[in-house]
């Protein structure tokens, strides 16, 4: 473990007050791949304040740290974390008022769908089933269903390290494209964002949320530990259809395999760890270059 006292302390002083927080935790516990070695840190802010002050402290200590939602859309190292881990899972909390939704980046996309759903407002069906958190959502453009987050997104709230300020953008200002935002490659930290909806009925809403759910079960290997899909979508192409078509469908290292449900998602069959998935990606990437002259891109995080 890397270890710093005075952030030690400073973490020691704020316990259980406006935040939770462990040393040599495991990240597999973390995330929905179950993979990960251990984090030196792994911190829980409850308030903006202490998600602010947390930050401050590891630079101050020179401890390194990295925020994540629900660990949905990552790819742990097994050799662990050294340095902070801050996830965002406890600043959650959805107000509504007309057809505009503020919602704080650590709740649950699918939350934050039948929120809007019990408010009949239409625009957020295609999150219902999407495990991972608003702020995680926003970070990379999450979409599924011919839907996106850039298409109902009014504003976001965020931390900026470099002078310690909230700051808010507007929609156009997030710099949105396919799984982007302004955000990727940033220091900067959401803290919340507000949606714009449009009236719709709840009974309609409802069906189509429970209809896109249906559709999950039935396609994707939802019964295994995943990061979800692997690989961002090559224009005009359908990457699963890619992977599938290359004959790679089943394909195992170690305990990681190319779903047979679903050639878009790795699966953790059970012991994965994380250079198994790497090698698979890799393996992927290569075939799909020799046989199409098409270089595919990770969807997922890779946090070593």
């Amino acid at each position: 473990m890397s270890y710093s006292k005075a952030f030690a302390d400073f973490l020691e002083s704020r316990n259980f007050k406006d935040l939770e927080y462990k040393t040599n935790e495991s990240l597999a516990t973390h995330c929905t791949f179950k993979i990960g070695g251990n984090a030196d840190f792994w911190i829980l802010p409850k308030t903006y304040t202490a998600a602010k002050d947390i930050i401050f402290a590891a630079n101050e200590s020179n401890v390194r740290c990295t925020v994540i939602g629900n660990g949905s859309n990552i790819l742990f190292s097994s050799e662990g974390y050294r340095g902070a881990v801050i996830c965002t899972s406890k600043l959650c909390g959805i107000s509504v008022k007309g057809k505009e939704i503020s919602c704080k980046a650590g709740t649950p996309l699918s939350r934050l769908a039948a929120s809007a759903m019990k408010s009949s407002l239409t625009g957020l069906e295609w999150a219902y089933g999407i495990p991972g958190s608003v702020g995680g959502a926003v970070y990379m453009n999450a979409g599924a269903y011919e839907g996106e987050i850039s298409a109902v997104l009014k504003e976001s709230e965020y931390f900026d390290p470099s002078d310690g300020r909230i700051k808010t953008l507007t929609n156009a200002e997030h710099s949105f494209s396919y799984r982007h935002s302004v955000f990727i490659g940033s220091p900067y930290v959401i803290l919340k964002s507000v949606f714009a909806l449009n009236s719709g009925d709840a009974v309609e809403i409802k069906a189509k949320m429970d209809e896109l759910m249906a559709k999950r079960r039935e396609k994707q290997p939802l019964e295994y530990p995943s990061a979800g899909s692997v690989f961002k979508r090559y224009p005009g192409f359908y990457t699963a259809r890619l992977i599938d078509e290359a004959g790679l469908k089943g394909y195992r290292i170690g305990g990681a395999e190319i779903s047979t449900k679903h050639a878009g998602f790795i699966i953790n069959t059970g012991g994965a760890i994380s250079d198994d998935v790497l090698s698979l990606v890799e393996l992927i990437k290569e075939k799909i270059y020799k046989l199409y002259n098409i270089k595919i891109e990770t969807e997922i995080r890779y946090i070593v």
